[in-house]
Protein backbone atom coordinates (compact mmCIF):
# COMPACT_ATOMS: atom_id res chain seq x y z
CA UNK A 1 0.00 0.00 0.00
CA UNK A 2 1.33 3.49 -1.52
CA UNK A 3 1.79 7.03 1.06
CA UNK A 4 -1.05 7.91 -1.32
CA UNK A 5 -3.41 4.78 -0.01
CA UNK A 6 -2.53 4.76 3.65
CA UNK A 7 -3.73 8.82 3.44
CA UNK A 8 -7.13 8.01 1.96
CA UNK A 9 -7.52 5.56 3.97
CA UNK A 10 -7.03 7.80 7.66
CA UNK A 11 -9.44 10.60 5.51
CA UNK A 12 -12.31 7.41 5.74
CA UNK A 13 -11.46 6.52 8.61
CA UNK A 14 -11.91 10.27 10.46
CA UNK A 15 -14.92 10.78 8.10
CA UNK A 16 -16.46 7.40 9.46
CA UNK A 17 -16.16 7.98 13.02
CA UNK A 18 -19.05 8.91 15.07
CA UNK A 19 -19.38 12.48 15.97
CA UNK A 20 -19.38 13.02 20.04
CA UNK A 21 -22.55 14.76 21.06
CA UNK A 22 -22.70 16.79 24.75
CA UNK A 23 -25.14 15.84 27.00
CA UNK A 24 -28.01 17.62 27.78
CA UNK A 25 -29.05 17.66 31.76
CA UNK A 26 -32.47 17.97 33.15
CA UNK A 27 -30.79 21.41 34.84
CA UNK A 28 -30.01 22.88 31.40
CA UNK A 29 -34.00 21.66 30.03
CA UNK A 30 -35.36 23.86 32.97
CA UNK A 31 -32.68 27.03 32.91
CA UNK A 32 -33.71 26.80 29.71
CA UNK A 33 -37.45 27.17 29.94
CA UNK A 34 -37.17 29.33 33.67
CA UNK A 35 -35.53 31.49 31.29
CA UNK A 36 -38.40 31.84 28.07
CA UNK A 37 -40.86 31.96 30.92
CA UNK A 38 -38.89 34.89 32.28
CA UNK A 39 -38.54 36.97 28.99
CA UNK A 40 -42.38 36.18 28.42
CA UNK A 41 -43.35 37.23 31.91
CA UNK A 42 -41.18 40.66 31.24
CA UNK A 43 -42.79 41.29 27.67
CA UNK A 44 -46.52 40.56 29.18
CA UNK A 45 -45.19 43.05 32.21
CA UNK A 46 -44.20 45.90 29.61
CA UNK A 47 -47.12 45.46 27.40
CA UNK A 48 -49.46 45.80 30.04
CA UNK A 49 -46.98 48.74 31.77
CA UNK A 50 -47.45 50.32 28.83
CA UNK A 51 -51.16 50.26 28.41
CA UNK A 52 -51.75 50.92 31.88
CA UNK A 53 -50.02 54.09 31.03
CA UNK A 54 -51.67 54.76 28.24
CA UNK A 55 -54.83 54.21 29.94
CA UNK A 56 -53.77 56.16 32.64
CA UNK A 57 -53.05 59.46 30.52
CA UNK A 58 -56.54 58.91 28.58
CA UNK A 59 -58.79 59.00 31.78
CA UNK A 60 -56.34 61.15 34.27
CA UNK A 61 -57.37 64.67 32.63
CA UNK A 62 -60.77 63.51 32.94
CA UNK A 63 -60.63 62.53 36.57
CA UNK A 64 -58.78 66.20 37.09
CA UNK A 65 -61.78 68.07 35.40
CA UNK A 66 -64.04 66.36 37.72
CA UNK A 67 -62.16 67.18 40.69
CA UNK A 68 -61.66 70.92 39.72
CA UNK A 69 -65.38 70.94 38.70
CA UNK A 70 -66.12 69.61 42.07
CA UNK A 71 -63.78 72.56 44.04
CA UNK A 72 -65.42 75.17 41.65
CA UNK A 73 -68.51 74.00 43.50
CA UNK A 74 -66.87 74.61 47.20
CA UNK A 75 -65.77 77.38 46.41
CA UNK A 76 -69.05 79.04 45.45
CA UNK A 77 -70.08 77.76 48.79
CA UNK A 78 -67.11 79.51 50.44
CA UNK A 79 -66.08 75.94 51.59
CA UNK A 80 -62.71 76.66 51.05
CA UNK A 81 -60.61 73.65 52.45
CA UNK A 82 -62.76 71.25 51.02
CA UNK A 83 -62.37 73.29 47.63
CA UNK A 84 -58.54 73.17 48.13
CA UNK A 85 -58.26 69.08 48.72
CA UNK A 86 -60.01 69.04 45.25
CA UNK A 87 -57.53 71.38 43.91
CA UNK A 88 -54.93 69.28 44.93
CA UNK A 89 -56.19 66.49 43.49
CA UNK A 90 -56.53 68.12 39.98
CA UNK A 91 -53.24 68.94 39.87
CA UNK A 92 -51.70 65.99 40.95
CA UNK A 93 -53.29 64.60 38.05
CA UNK A 94 -52.70 67.21 35.60
CA UNK A 95 -49.92 69.16 36.42
CA UNK A 96 -50.21 71.83 34.15
CA UNK A 97 -53.33 72.83 34.90
CA UNK A 98 -53.41 76.41 34.61
CA UNK A 99 -57.01 76.95 35.98
CA UNK A 100 -57.07 74.46 38.77
CA UNK A 101 -54.03 76.60 40.64
CA UNK A 102 -55.41 79.57 39.65
CA UNK A 103 -58.77 78.32 41.70
CA UNK A 104 -56.90 77.06 44.37
CA UNK A 105 -55.29 80.67 44.97
CA UNK A 106 -58.64 81.65 45.58
CA UNK A 107 -59.39 78.91 48.12
CA UNK A 108 -56.30 80.23 49.66
CA UNK A 109 -56.60 83.61 49.79
CA UNK A 110 -60.51 83.41 50.65
CA UNK A 111 -59.37 80.97 53.83
CA UNK A 112 -56.34 83.68 54.29
CA UNK A 113 -53.61 81.23 53.64
CA UNK A 114 -52.44 84.29 51.56
CA UNK A 115 -49.04 83.58 50.92
CA UNK A 116 -50.04 80.03 49.44
CA UNK A 117 -52.57 81.97 47.42
CA UNK A 118 -49.45 84.08 45.93
CA UNK A 119 -47.65 81.17 45.01
CA UNK A 120 -50.85 79.55 43.34
CA UNK A 121 -51.61 82.50 41.35
CA UNK A 122 -47.70 82.85 40.66
CA UNK A 123 -47.54 78.72 39.11
CA UNK A 124 -50.94 79.71 37.02
CA UNK A 125 -48.68 82.90 35.64
CA UNK A 126 -45.80 80.69 34.79
CA UNK A 127 -48.15 78.26 32.54
CA UNK A 128 -49.85 81.15 31.31
CA UNK A 129 -47.81 84.62 31.18
CA UNK A 130 -50.70 86.64 30.08
CA UNK A 131 -53.56 85.53 32.15
CA UNK A 132 -54.76 88.52 33.81
CA UNK A 133 -56.80 87.03 36.37
CA UNK A 134 -53.38 85.68 37.81
CA UNK A 135 -52.31 89.13 37.71
CA UNK A 136 -55.08 90.82 39.81
CA UNK A 137 -56.01 87.86 42.21
CA UNK A 138 -51.76 87.95 42.77
CA UNK A 139 -51.97 92.02 43.33
CA UNK A 140 -55.12 91.62 45.74
CA UNK A 141 -53.11 89.16 47.56
CA UNK A 142 -50.25 91.53 47.47
CA UNK A 143 -52.30 94.38 48.80
CA UNK A 144 -53.48 92.06 52.19
CA UNK A 145 -49.86 91.77 52.69
CA UNK A 146 -49.02 95.07 52.40
CA UNK A 147 -46.51 94.33 49.84
CA UNK A 148 -47.99 97.42 47.52
CA UNK A 149 -45.31 98.06 45.52
CA UNK A 150 -45.28 94.05 44.31
CA UNK A 151 -49.65 94.95 43.72
CA UNK A 152 -48.26 98.17 41.44
CA UNK A 153 -46.17 95.99 39.37
CA UNK A 154 -48.62 93.35 38.51
CA UNK A 155 -51.54 95.81 38.24
CA UNK A 156 -49.05 97.52 35.47
CA UNK A 157 -48.46 94.43 33.98
CA UNK A 158 -52.16 93.56 33.40
CA UNK A 159 -52.37 96.80 32.29
CA UNK A 160 -49.89 96.44 29.57
CA UNK A 161 -51.80 93.15 28.33
CA UNK A 162 -55.59 95.16 28.59
CA UNK A 163 -55.61 98.54 29.06
CA UNK A 164 -59.30 98.21 29.80
CA UNK A 165 -59.00 96.56 33.14
CA UNK A 166 -61.41 98.75 35.80
CA UNK A 167 -60.24 95.86 38.41
CA UNK A 168 -56.44 96.88 37.55
CA UNK A 169 -57.00 100.35 38.16
CA UNK A 170 -58.80 100.36 41.48
CA UNK A 171 -56.46 98.08 42.81
CA UNK A 172 -53.63 100.03 41.43
CA UNK A 173 -55.25 102.86 42.82
CA UNK A 174 -55.51 101.00 46.36
CA UNK A 175 -51.70 100.34 45.93
CA UNK A 176 -50.48 104.12 45.33
CA UNK A 177 -52.64 105.37 48.25
CA UNK A 178 -50.87 103.04 50.80
CA UNK A 179 -47.55 104.63 49.43
CA UNK A 180 -48.70 107.87 49.86
CA UNK A 181 -49.41 109.22 46.47
CA UNK A 182 -53.19 110.08 46.86
CA UNK A 183 -53.39 112.51 43.95
CA UNK A 184 -52.11 109.91 41.23
CA UNK A 185 -55.37 107.15 42.99
CA UNK A 186 -57.59 109.58 42.21
CA UNK A 187 -56.68 109.24 38.80
CA UNK A 188 -56.79 105.20 39.22
CA UNK A 189 -60.04 105.62 40.73
CA UNK A 190 -61.33 108.08 38.53
CA UNK A 191 -59.95 105.93 35.78
CA UNK A 192 -61.86 102.68 37.21
CA UNK A 193 -65.20 104.44 37.67
CA UNK A 194 -65.11 105.57 33.42
CA UNK A 195 -64.52 101.43 32.62
CA UNK A 196 -66.71 100.23 35.34
CA UNK A 197 -69.37 102.11 37.17
CA UNK A 198 -69.89 100.28 40.24
CA UNK A 199 -70.50 100.65 43.80
CA UNK A 200 -67.01 99.94 44.76
CA UNK A 201 -65.02 101.78 42.28
CA UNK A 202 -67.09 105.28 43.39
CA UNK A 203 -66.58 104.28 47.30
CA UNK A 204 -62.75 104.41 46.39
CA UNK A 205 -63.08 107.36 44.31
CA UNK A 206 -65.18 109.14 47.29
CA UNK A 207 -63.10 107.82 49.81
CA UNK A 208 -59.80 109.13 48.04
CA UNK A 209 -61.68 112.74 47.53
CA UNK A 210 -62.01 112.70 51.51
CA UNK A 211 -58.76 111.94 51.91
CA UNK A 212 -58.15 115.01 49.51
CA UNK A 213 -60.67 117.14 51.91
CA UNK A 214 -63.00 117.48 48.51
CA UNK A 215 -65.60 116.51 50.28
CA UNK A 216 -68.36 118.03 47.88
CA UNK A 217 -67.07 114.74 45.27
CA UNK A 218 -67.02 113.11 47.82
CA UNK A 219 -70.46 113.14 48.45
CA UNK A 220 -71.51 112.91 44.91
CA UNK A 221 -70.19 109.64 44.99
CA UNK A 222 -71.27 107.92 48.36
CA UNK A 223 -74.68 109.07 47.07
CA UNK A 224 -74.14 106.74 44.00
CA UNK A 225 -72.55 104.18 46.48
CA UNK A 226 -75.96 104.45 48.56
CA UNK A 227 -78.25 104.55 45.18
CA UNK A 228 -76.48 101.17 43.88
CA UNK A 229 -76.40 99.67 47.46
CA UNK A 230 -78.62 101.15 49.83
CA UNK A 231 -78.56 98.18 52.28
CA UNK A 232 -74.77 98.65 53.03
CA UNK A 233 -73.34 100.24 56.21
CA UNK A 234 -70.28 101.63 54.88
CA UNK A 235 -71.97 104.04 52.50
CA UNK A 236 -73.52 106.10 55.13
CA UNK A 237 -70.63 105.92 57.29
CA UNK A 238 -68.91 107.56 54.62
CA UNK A 239 -71.14 109.85 53.60
CA UNK A 240 -72.07 111.21 56.92
CA UNK A 241 -68.46 111.96 57.49
CA UNK A 242 -68.74 114.34 54.32
CA UNK A 243 -71.92 115.61 55.34
CA UNK A 244 -70.34 116.70 58.51
CA UNK A 245 -67.24 118.43 56.99
CA UNK A 246 -69.57 120.33 55.03
CA UNK A 247 -71.70 121.69 57.68
CA UNK A 248 -74.56 119.29 56.86
CA UNK A 249 -75.41 118.17 60.83
CA UNK A 250 -78.79 116.62 60.42
CA UNK A 251 -77.68 114.86 57.37
CA UNK A 252 -74.70 113.48 58.60
CA UNK A 253 -76.30 112.58 62.10
CA UNK A 254 -79.29 110.58 60.03
CA UNK A 255 -76.70 108.81 57.85
CA UNK A 256 -75.18 107.90 60.63
CA UNK A 257 -77.89 106.31 62.57
CA UNK A 258 -78.65 104.88 59.69
CA UNK A 259 -74.99 103.22 59.31
CA UNK A 260 -75.65 102.09 62.73
CA UNK A 261 -78.60 100.01 62.22
CA UNK A 262 -77.76 98.45 58.80
CA UNK A 263 -74.43 97.31 61.13
CA UNK A 264 -76.69 95.99 63.80
CA UNK A 265 -78.75 93.73 61.85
Amino acid sequence: MGVADRADEKTKGRASSPLVLIPVTAEDVARRKRRIVAACLLAAFLIAASAGWLYKRSVDPLHAQESYDAGVRLLKTARYSHAILSFDRAVALKPDFADAFLMRGRAYAGDTKTEHAIADFTKTLELRPNDTSALLDRASAYLELKDFQSAVLDTNRAMAIDAKLAEAYNLRGAAVRSLGDTKEALNDFSRAVELAPNADNYFQRGATYQMLGDHKHALADFDRVIAVNPADAPGYFARARSRRALGDLSGARSDYQKARYLDSR
